[in-house]
């Protein structure tokens, strides 16, 4: 149920969730149903609850057969493998581990609480099997959850940001809310906050001045005030501060709150260029679920933080459209003078990547080998020349998503302290733990698995040490 704030004070709480996204209604749904009083308190509005989920579509789980809305296995061996190659090993080996094993009961858990999937994707993305896709998105998945805390008897409150937690060796004895002196009382906290990344101030000590150059696509309300209040007081913290989720997504898109929608998916078949029209990464490395969370920081590494995709008329079909009318040209040297890019630099880099692509069609749907020949880097598959008119291009910046850098938690999702010591009744879930499993790189959809994972151990762990009864 939705509560005025103004009663919120006079209850000793079971537990109290800060955070209104999936890992908090995770968390909080698990402890209610267990026979916890629960509260969650939310930092933005009402109509902008839910941080980074408001703009999520799926999430990745485990499972040994087919199911109703995933085909085929995805086994724990594959889904290992795959987390250890984007994050080259940089992970807490058990709680990946953990993540994983507990993805296989998540898309049952979340439709028996209201959130309804689509049916197994088909096509170029190579997600049916992999990922699960909340029909209606990531605000229907947010409906549907704080539908269901309200009516078990969760209380949300909004508009709420949490100024500051009274820790006292490792306890937390209560919060604060920003512009309210009175304390709240819970028995258990679970932080569940989110990152820090449209806090463009604390991004520049890790990225320097690159940083103004950064798109936020999520939510503007994670500035990341928990996780120092959390650090100031003793919390032990995880990852570093450069790492992050970040995709390349349209230059023209809003400085927050963009969305999936700003991402450009066509740098697979696209020519990616940079201010100075050099090629710097190869675009056909892998997949693109298992590669468009790198482009990000390639692109921030480029000077002015901008890049530039290139394709031609057969380029442009090989992707969903962009919300972004691509900007078009007859010739590549028209191109390049729309978007501000030396024609003659452009066009000798282009030439040189037609001379160097192989003979014959690619194939999309597989890794197909079609590599260039000569280059400095090579492009490794889907290697096809940009020839045919009229020409499209995509300015790109850096977009970020969400911050790897946070508080180290143990399998119980307790806190840790710099003592070693785990926190006597303060547990995290989703972005604000996120780092201990996902040191560098990103694996599609893992992101809501590890919030839906975490979440609910935080809720069962919370409930099970204030002995309540828990399935």
């Amino acid at each position: 149920m939705y509560t005025n704030k103004e009663i919120i004070f006079s209850t000793a709480w079971d537990v109290v969730v800060i955070g209104a996204g999936n890992a908090g209604l995770c968390a909080a749904i698990t402890a209610a149903e267990a026979g916890c009083s629960v509260l969650v308190i939310e930092a933005a509005p009402k109509d902008m609850r839910g941080g980074n989920t408001r703009h999520t579509r799926n999430l990745r789980a485990m499972h040994d057969e087919p199911t109703d809305v995933l085909t085929d296995a995805y086994t724990f061996e594959e889904y290992f493998d795959d987390l250890m190659r984007v994050t080259k090993g940089i992970t807490n080996q058990e709680l990946a581990a953990l993540t994983l094993r507990e993805s296989s009961a998540l898309t049952a858990w979340l439709s028996e609480r209201g959130v309804r999937f689509q049916p197994a994707l088909s096509g170029t993305l190579n997600l049916g099997r992999t990922n699960a896709f909340f029909l209606g998105g990531g605000r229907a998945l947010l409906n549907g959850l704080c539908r269901h805390a309200e009516k078990i008897g969760v209380h949300l409150i909004y508009d709420a940001p949490v100024d500051s937690l009274d820790i006292d060796d490792g306890f937390c004895r209560g919060l604060t809310l920003e512009g309210d002196t009175r304390v709240i009382h819970a028995k258990k906290v679970i932080t569940t906050a989110g990152g820090f990344e449209a806090n463009l101030d604390w991004l520049a000590e890790g990225w320097g001045d690159a940083a103004k150059n950064f798109l936020v696509r999520g939510t503007p309300y994670n500035k990341g005030h928990m996780l120092k209040d959390l650090i100031d007081q003793g919390a032990k913290p995880v990852g570093e501060l450069d790492q992050c989720h970040a995709v390349a997504i349209d230059a023209r898109a809003p400085k927050y709150d963009g969305g999936i929608a700003s991402r450009i998916d066509g740098v697979p078949f696209s020519l990616v260029v940079n201010k100075n029209a050099e090629r710097f990464y190869d675009e056909g490395e892998d997949f693109w679920p298992k590669r468009y969370a790198i482009w990000g920081r390639l692109v921030a590494a480029q000077p002015d933080q901008i890049a530039y995709a290139l394709l031609d008329s057969d380029g442009v079909k090989r992707f969903m459209p962009s919300v972004f009318t691509p900007i078009t040209a007859d010739t590549i040297e028209g191109l390049a003078e729309a978007l501000s890019l030396d024609p003659k630099a452009t066009a000798k880099t282009v030439a040189a990547f037609n001379a160097a692509c192989p003979e014959g069609p690619i194939d999309q749907s597989i890794l197909d080998g079609k590599s260039t020949q000569g280059l400095r880097p090579e492009k490794t598959n889907w290697a096809a020349p940009v020839m045919k008119p009229p020409f499209y291009g995509f300015p790109l910046r850096p977009g970020i998503t969400f911050t790897y850098m946070g508080v180290e938690v143990n399998d119980h999702a307790q806190i840790i302290f710099n003592d070693g010591k785990p926190a006597g009744n303060l547990y995290a879930a989703g972005e604000i733990m996120a780092g201990n499993v996902l040191g560098q790189g990103y694996l599609a959809g893992i992101g809501m698995t590890i919030g839906g994972v975490f979440g609910r151990i935080a809720g069962r762990e919370a409930a099970r040490t204030l002995n309540k009864s828990v399935e």
